[in-house]
């Protein structure tokens, strides 16, 4: 059996829990260890996390400094721990600690760095985005793997600009299925009831929601708006104010994936995959979650002109885009809006394969393996890894 330690830079994201289901559907044993903004769970689908210090979402500073003092505890950490046969890293502060990791864990292990959103403090032409380059080739220099999730990292990043030298594999935000058998919900609701759409997922776009408001309130009560999962009140004056002064918006707390997709986008018949956060750079690369979810549950996905995400619809020929962030774009596409329109929106999502927005158990066994097979890299080598790219069939 593979035994994994990932280390998270978050214990308290989603993500981190849908990570550990889809390597313990592979087959792997899992230690999980890292940073908390929140209260921490008891357990991450029955394994302890081992928290190592607690970091402040968007505040570098505090989080180098937590970085720091993590270092100093990471013998009495691990010391009880078995021995991993791969180390993943998720995202540069736990990269950073994954040096002294390896050499705590006795043997060299692979170590595998899953980075799934590129900050901006990376992507400057400028004296800080060089350091910051610099240092993430120097926390990467045992790397043997990336993973991301999204072809237009590897092609706007990792391919020119990064000086990561290691291989690029492609592992998309699909829905992880805890069977093979995915019961989708029913083509179109027809009945006289406003047309929804759902926000879900990581609320963190304060642009989104000024035009979800803005729209909602033009439309008068024709299009509902319907949030949910984890907002970024930083990124807002005061979210829960601003969404109860809300008369065609609501908000209806978190939820678990893959557990409540099929009921949550059930109500719903569009899903918002528009993200303007950092704008023009990470948000214009990056496949969100919420369209695979909505499209393997009949939610007809409402995209942005230019962006990854944009092109993946229109190369499958599915779903909708606007032009620009504003009400008005909005208003356009649903001007003349029927059911028999919808339903052909519907239609052309339910004919594609499942297997463009889930991964199962086989894939799941997949990852696993190929995670196994990987091999630390010679020390002289580490730094000089040969560029490739690679993607599994999830």
């Amino acid at each position: 059996m593979t035994h994994v330690l990932y280390l998270v830079h978050d214990l308290t994201d989603p993500a981190v829990r849908r990570r550990v289901i889809a390597l313990k559907q592979g087959g792997a044993s899992v230690d999980i260890v890292g940073f908390a903004r929140a209260a921490v769970p008891d357990d991450i689908e029955g394994v302890f996390p081992r928290v190592i210090g607690r970091t402040k979402d968007g505040h570098f500073v505090q989080r180098c400094l937590a970085v720091l003092k993590a270092r100093r505890k990471l013998r009495s950490i691990l010391k009880d721990l078995a021995q991993p046969d791969v180390i993943i890293a998720r995202n540069l502060e736990t990269l950073s600690l994954t040096s002294k990791v390896n050499r705590l864990t006795g043997e060299p292990v692979p170590v595998v760095f899953e980075c799934l959103d590129i900050h901006r403090l990376l992507l400057g032409q400028g004296g800080v985005g060089k350091a910051m380059r610099l240092l993430e080739r120097w926390c990467g220099r045992h790397v043997c793997a990336v993973i991301t999730s999204s072809p237009a990292f590897k092609t706007n990043y990792f391919d020119s600009l990064s000086l990561l030298r290691a291989p690029v594999h492609l592992l998309e935000n699909k829905v992880v299925q805890l069977d093979d058998d995915v019961q989708v919900s029913a083509l179109p609701r027809s009945d006289d009831r406003p047309w929804r759409i759902g926000w879900f997922g990581a609320l963190r776009c304060r642009k989104s929601f000024k035009l979800l408001s803005h729209f909602s309130r033009m439309a008068g009560g024709r299009v509902e708006i319907i949030l949910r999962g984890r907002p970024a009140y930083r990124e807002f004056d005061d979210f829960d104010a601003e969404i109860a002064a809300e008369p065609f918006m609501r908000f209806e707390g978190p939820y678990r994936n893959p557990e409540d997709l099929s009921a949550i986008y059930g109500e719903v018949d569009f899903a918002w995959a528009v993200d303007c956060f950092e704008e023009g750079q990470n948000s214009k690369w990056l496949l969100p979650n919420r369209l695979y979810e909505g499209c393997l549950y009949g939610a007809v996905p409402i995209a942005l002109d230019g962006t990854q995400t944009a092109a993946t619809l229109n190369s499958r020929g599915i779903g909708m885009t606007i032009n620009d962030v504003t009400p008005f774009a909005l208003a356009r596409i649903f001007d003349g809006m029927t059911y028999e329109t919808y339903r052909k929106l519907a239609s052309n999502i339910a004919a594609l394969d499942k297997s463009n927005w889930v991964y199962g158990p086989s894939q799941c066994r997949e990852l696993v393996a190929w995670l196994g097979s990987l091999r630390p890299l010679p020390g002289e080598q580490r730094s000089d890894a040969v560029s490739t790219s690679s993607s599994f069939a999830i």
